[in-house]
């Protein structure tokens, strides 16, 4: 069973990042930070003649690298009740990708895959992080994806997830069941 963890956030050793390294410690994980790759938005031409066109960025090699893990772990900070920018528009290029002749299998190679969520924000997060965890369950599905579970952690500032009981012993127990 191999794990590949994508991270969201923007902020090195960020609370999510924190609460994420917590269960995989130990683990052997392939780590994709996000914010060390350029990904260019989706422009949609899924209804054009020619389709797609190639863009020349970063987003291939992400997708090379989480391909043949059989676990995805999605580490996102809360950003306005939603996922980070940089997860949004890497999700957001399945579209392209879901038809892209590279990638023939796509969805099936994704539908072999189960995913986590691990998610920390600053503003009540157990109640207003739920619609995002809504809008990664209607991802997977719509991928065919598993999703296997999620922890909703709070924090603001460095640091603060440590004293998150309640983040730490789920994340805990996530690490056993991952081992």
């Amino acid at each position: 069973m191999s794990i590949a963890v994508i991270y969201g956030g923007n902020r090195p050793n960020g609370n999510v990042e924190t609460l994420t390294k917590l269960i995989t410690q130990g683990l052997n994980v392939e780590e994709v930070y996000l914010k060390d790759y350029v990904i260019q938005p989706i422009i949609d031409k899924r209804h054009e003649e020619g389709g797609f066109s190639e863009v020349n960025d970063d987003y291939n090699a992400i997708i090379d690298r989480i391909l043949p893990h059989d676990i995805l772990v999605f580490s996102t900070p809360i950003y306005w009740y939603s996922m980070t920018g940089a997860m949004k528009n890497f999700i957001d290029r399945w579209s392209q990708t879901l038809r892209d002749p590279n990638y023939p299998n796509f969805k099936a190679m994704m539908s072999s895959k189960k995913a986590y969520v691990i998610a920390v924000g600053g503003d009540q997060p157990y109640m207003k992080g739920l619609p995002m965890i809504q809008q990664f369950q209607h991802i997977f599905d719509f991928i065919g994806t598993t999703f296997e579970g999620y922890i909703l952690g709070e924090g603001n500032k460095p640091g603060d997830i440590l004293q998150d009981l309640t983040a730490l012993s789920a994340a805990e127990c996530l690490r056993k069941e991952l081992q």
